[in-house]
């Protein structure tokens, strides 16, 4: 057992036994040794099955989603990207600070599962350590020389499809998206998917799109899906890593990314839950209805 997963179950303990919380959400091994599960602690016995490694991947803040409606505090260990994760849902109100208790890890980067080296993402990560939290545990990290440059931003998987001609582009998203299965876990992964109520679940979809699975209408479910999120995607690259057919989907909403930044100046979207979204902005003061 590492120290990280010492100092994780050590807080958790006394989080659950003081009452602090009701439940707290960390990660445990699976079936797999190279994979690490979110898992929900509601006893201070069950604190043993929390762990710390390099294949903690999933990032914990959209399962904040569970717990909109309860009164209950929640605990919650996050990393760099998974913080961004929870200001996200803080900016769209989504949750409420101080319902969530925030255990911050600073983290020096993960492994893939299957093929065990530094992902793409932890390679270019320019936030290693938690932008929000309550207790940090662990040395904050300095940011790696990769992400320290500013090729870090050179978005080289969105100018490679850029310099493709139209027919090119076409063929390009024509073969990954004939793959799409709309299973929807892109959607339920993601931080910044937190409608209430889904416009792909629900009859009103009906003439804009079917549950018909063709290119067609599974490109119509993608480009939806990036501009919903345009402006407010916090890279943490969960939507791609849980796709069973291996879309390369963060290369879309990176296009987005880049756009954002060319029309309106750099913004990282869960940085700041007070900086106002290039694509629009909830005013609490103004807006007639509550974003919920």
């Amino acid at each position: 057992m590492n120290d990280m997963t010492k100092k994780m179950r050590e807080v958790a303990k006394e989080l659950l036994s003081n009452g602090d919380v009701k439940v707290i959400i960390g990660w445990e091994k699976g079936t797999f040794p190279n994979i690490s599960c979110p898992a929900f602690i509601d006893k201070p016995e069950d604190v043993e099955r929390l762990v710390w490694d390099d294949y903690c991947h999933a990032n914990l803040s959209s399962y904040l989603l569970d717990y909109r409606k309860s009164d209950d505090k929640i605990g919650i260990f996050v990393k760099g990207c998974d913080s961004r994760g929870v200001n996200r849902l803080l900016q769209d109100l989504q949750a409420t600070r101080e319902k969530i208790y925030v255990i911050g890890i600073p983290c020096t980067g993960l492994k893939d599962s299957e093929t065990n080296e530094k992902p793409q993402k932890c390679v270019e990560c320019r936030y290693p350590n938690p932008l929000i939290y309550d207790k940090l545990i662990g040395e904050e990290q300095k940011l790696n020389e990769v992400a320290a440059t500013v090729e870090a931003r050179e978005f080289k998987d969105v100018k490679g499809i850029e310099a493709m001609n139209t027919e090119e582009k076409n063929q390009f998203w024509e073969d990954n998206y004939s793959s799409c299965i709309r299973c929807y876990a892109c959607r339920n992964i993601c931080s910044a998917c937190n409608c209430t109520s889904c416009i792909f679940d629900t009859t009103a979809t009906q003439g804009w799109i079917g549950k018909a699975n063709n290119v067609d209408e599974n490109k119509f479910f993608a480009l939806t899906r990036a501009f919903h999120v345009a402006g407010r995607c916090v890279e943490c690259g969960e939507c791609e890593r849980v796709c069973p057919m291996n879309i390369p989907i963060m290369s879309l909403n990176r296009k987005l990314t880049q756009d954002i930044g060319d029309l309106f100046g750099e913004f990282d979207a869960g940085v700041n839950v007070e900086s106002p979204l290039p694509l629009g902005h909830f005013d609490k003061l103004n807006d007639p209805e509550e974003f919920k």
